[in-house]
């Protein structure tokens, strides 16, 4: 049988919760095995910026993160269940991406 993994990245961790929470239920509520909810490690993108635009004085600089969450979902895939999967409702926020493996 084949499956398909899910695999979720969002830098908004509520939400990335959220919906791949949503993917697990549909797949229970189908009845099929699945691997549940697989936390990847976090990527951080450090930007530092300078916090005076002229060159004198000390230097002083801020750091800005971004955090990019991932998580990883394995579900038998069924035809009926990824069509009910694909139809839950994702944010623009929350990049999705469906593999269908042996």
């Amino acid at each position: 049988m084949q499956k398909a993994r899910i695999k979720l990245t969002s830098p908004d961790f509520g939400q990335i919760t959220e919906i791949s929470q949503r993917m697990v239920d549909v797949a229970e509520r189908t009845g099929v095995k699945h691997s549940g909810i697989v936390p990847l490690p976090t990527k951080k993108l450090i930007v530092p910026t300078r916090k005076s635009p002229s060159g004198g004085g000390t230097e002083s600089y801020e750091r800005w993160q971004l955090r990019i969450h991932k998580r990883l979902i394995d579900v038998e895939a069924d035809e009926r269940t990824l069509r009910r999967i694909m139809r839950v409702e994702i944010p623009e926020i929350v990049h999705v991406e469906i593999e269908l493996k042996e």
